[in-house]
């Protein structure tokens, strides 16, 4: 009966030891791969500026100048809340304006009716809100030793909600297919992601999620051995670069912790 119990408190053990020696680095790595997409698509606003225009224009019939006016907020949203983000500047006012983004994108690409693309993007804003909450200052109690009054409440939510809203990334992974493989990877993976939006063990499944999406994500969304002539490499470097945000988001969960609102904080009261 103990044996389970030793094997999950080695394994807690060596991914401590790696937060640990990481923790330097890991928030950084987490910003990262989280502004990646964004990045990435901001980019491709620039390189693909004439393309974006025709799309937006053919898709609404909105006419060059708000066709224009789409590509520019996106190519400058993009870029500068990227920017502002890795550089710690104003993370609220480039939080707000990649979700603006997320949002934008998500009415005028009519991502609305995608199931799979709709998940994606809300975990991604889950990936933003924690970039959010880990920039907000730990509140500090009015006097020494006395328990704030509820000062973190906003940062504890936001961490839940962030939790909650990364695990749909995995969930557009699930396949019900009958072989060994895929039966496996939907049953793990969806054990990780109850344990991380409960906040239970939180670290080292986050962690645990982070190394399985890494290898889906290689394997399934190899766009580089794609030829660039084919869309199919343009659908793959969206997925993949969407899949990479939501790593950062995961190792942003690794970095930070649960937060306040989990069952890990409620243990430590039991």
């Amino acid at each position: 009966m103990n044996i389970p119990n030793e094997y999950i408190a080695k394994t807690e053990d060596i991914a401590d030891q790696v937060i640990r020696k990481g923790k330097y680095v890991l928030p950084t790595l987490a910003r990262l791969c989280l502004i990646a997409t964004f990045l990435e698509d901001g980019l491709r606003m620039y390189f693909q500026w004439n393309e974006q225009r025709e799309y937006m224009d053919m898709s609404w019939g909105c006419g060059k100048f708000l066709a224009t006016v789409f590509v520019i907020v996106n190519l400058f949203g993009q870029l500068g809340g990227c920017i502002m983000v890795m550089g710690r500047l104003k993370v609220e006012i480039a939080c707000g304006l990649l979700f603006f983004i997320v949002v934008l994108q998500t009415v005028a690409y009519s991502i609305l009716w995608d199931l799979q693309f709709l998940l994606r993007n809300l975990a991604l804003i889950g990936a933003l809100l924690l970039v959010l909450a880990e920039s907000r200052v730990e509140g500090r109690s009015l006097f020494a030793g006395v328990p704030s009054l509820g000062e973190n409440k906003p940062k504890n939510v936001m961490q839940l909600a962030g939790r909650c809203l990364l695990v749909f990334m995995f969930i557009t992974l699930i396949r019900f297919e009958l072989s060994f493989m895929q039966i496996v990877q939907d049953i793990v993976g969806s054990i990780l992601m109850i344990l991380v939006a409960i906040g239970y063990k939180t670290k080292l499944a986050a962690l645990t999620l982070v190394l399985l999406l890494t290898l889906l994500n290689l394997y399934h969304n190899a766009w580089w051995t794609i030829p660039a002539y084919k869309p199919l490499r343009d659908f793959l470097k969206y997925d993949f670069f969407q899949t990479l945000s939501v790593i950062g988001g995961l190792l942003m969960i690794v970095s930070l912790g649960p937060g306040g609102v989990s069952m890990d904080e409620h243990k430590k009261k039991w």
